[in-house]
């Protein structure tokens, strides 16, 4: 059972949930005055494709406006009193000292969430998180809900930035085709039920929902200072949370370069600019390392699931051994003691970059997108329909995060 960050976390939202209530958002803000009646707004209008508004009593929104020295608070008390139909609670919080940072305030608020939704909705209560300079597609919700009627566990939301900077464009472009690319890539060679092709590669912040049970088992959001939504991505998939990168799920962001974290978006387009005034370019993982590692992860992974102790298991085993230059007995003791696959799989990457594995190439991001682009368009592989549109299209330009 989830132990609260603070004792005070059951004063800061008191009402009681509604009976019927089975989805909580939860936005940390700071000094979001200018953004967050727009976000407000894109939650309160949230409906169902035909343009039908979602039943009121089964999602609510609370916000945290921690150590805001602006308008936000007064701002949110002033459209709660304007909207008394909408099922929202804003509460004030100032942090001290090493608490003051996103990772505390994310962290209570879905700690918030999950002791009200357990009451009322139980482990498949859901918890979503977004962000205070961001707004939802009026469907944004809805397909959430459908996405988790099919038994996944998270749901990952398209994160599509607004503005992004000129010189940070071609970059960013770069980055949502390569990442795109290997996302279709690895449902390829190692596919996944729960999250087919067409899907994305986000899992963060401004558009992340868990269910009750999982938040519990991954061991909870962990209050960092930054990437604390990575972190938290990172636990769950070291306890196999079923994901689903849906790509009807879409929520619209600010492209600021003015952070609230030390590193986040605004920096990493801040980083981008500065390639571009040097004509560097990132360097990524080659196609070759792509289907090296995706298609060892596959067979790991089948004789993971199976781990039968017989010659045709030690021989399989004994050959991925090899291939990862990882000594046998211990890939063998690795595959019989991780609960978890995932984990599992962690740790094995952990040791080919370490090691400097002879598979692993770098390589300029330019290069390696057109290796992957060659090698989907070869007459012998034919993928199904694109319905992502990956190409360097305005909408590619604006996906990733």
């Amino acid at each position: 059972m989830i132990v609260p960050l603070f004792k005070k976390n059951n004063s800061l939202f008191p009402s009681l949930p509604h009976p019927l209530l089975r989805v909580t958002v939860v936005i940390p803000v700071k000094n979001e005055a200018e953004c967050i009646i727009d976000t407000l707004d894109a939650l309160r209008m949230q409906s169902d494709p035909s343009g039908n508004q979602l039943d009121s009593h089964r999602f609510e929104v609370l916000v945290l406006a921690n150590n805001c020295t602006d308008e936000t608070f007064k701002i949110c008390e002033t459209y709660q009193l304007a909207f008394p139909d909408f099922a929202f609670q804003v509460a004030e919080i100032t942090f001290k000292g090493d608490d003051a940072h996103i990772g505390t305030a994310r962290r209570l608020l879905m700690d918030c969430a999950y002791q009200r939704l357990i009451q009322v909705a139980g482990n498949r209560g859901i918890i979503v998180s977004t962000d205070g300079d961001s707004q939802a597609d009026p469907t944004w919700l809805y397909h959430i809900l459908a996405e988790m009627e099919n038994g996944v566990d998270v749901v990952g939301g398209r994160i599509l930035p607004r503005d992004t900077p000129e010189q940070s464009k071609l970059h960013h472009l770069r980055d949502v085709t390569y990442r795109l690319f290997s996302s279709r890539l690895e449902s390829v060679l190692d596919p996944c039920i729960s999250n087919p092709w067409p899907r994305h590669f986000q899992c963060y912040g401004p558009s992340l929902a868990v269910t009750c049970e999982i938040y519990d088992r991954s061991g909870r959001l962990p209050a960092i200072p930054y990437l604390e939504d990575e972190e938290f991505r990172k636990r769950l998939k070291r306890v196999d949370a079923k994901f689903r990168h849906s790509p009807n799920v879409k929520i619209y962001t600010s492209s600021r370069l003015n952070g609230r974290v030390e590193f986040g978006f605004s920096v990493q387009l801040q980083q981008w600019q500065d390639m571009s005034v040097k004509g560097d370019q990132q360097l990524v993982e080659s196609l070759e390392t792509l289907i090296f590692k995706l298609s060892t992860k596959n067979s790991l992974r089948k004789l993971w699931i199976s781990r039968k102790q017989c010659a045709a298991f030690h021989a399989e085993l004994n050959t991925l051994a090899a291939a990862l230059s990882i000594d046998f007995q211990a890939l063998k003791l690795a595959v019989q003691n991780n609960q978890y696959f995932e984990s599992l799989w962690e740790q094995i990457e952990e040791h080919l970059l370490s090691s400097g594995h002879t598979q692993i190439i770098m390589e300029p991001i330019s290069k390696a997108i057109a290796s992957v682009r060659q090698y989907f368009s070869k007459a012998i592989f034919q993928p199904e329909p694109n319905t992502m549109g990956m190409n360097e299209s305005d909408e590619m330009q604006s996906i990733a995060v």
